[in-house]
């Protein structure tokens, strides 16, 4: 094992708490902008009343979507890979930097 990487959680606990917290913001800003701006976009290619627009315009809304549950599920898919990375180190290091992203305390 390296010398520095000994403790790497519990010592920069509070990086992974600022991360978890803007983890936390973006998972209730992000589908709220999803909404607003596919009900923006909707909104103008139905009073446009061309198909092909409407079409476009619900594209970008799904599109917009994916990119909402992707963001949504970081934390989870960061948990998983820390408490993968967790089984290998004998120290049990790993768990603090979860619990500080999934929680955004630890």
């Amino acid at each position: 094992m390296l010398l520095g990487a000994i403790n790497f959680c519990t010592k920069t606990k509070s990086i992974w708490i600022l991360v978890g917290k803007i983890l936390s913001v973006f998972k209730i800003v992000i589908p709220i902008l999803v909404i607003v701006f596919g009900m923006i976009d909707l909104g103008k290619a139905v009073v446009a009343s061309k198909d092909d627009e409407i079409k476009k315009a619900a594209k970008a809304l799904m599109m917009r979507c994916i990119a909402g549950v992707v963001i949504f599920f970081i934390p989870t898919i960061v948990g998983f890979a820390f408490s993968l990375a967790d089984g290998f180190n004998s120290d049990g290091d790993y768990s603090v930097c979860e619990a500080c992203i999934t929680k955004g305390t630890c």
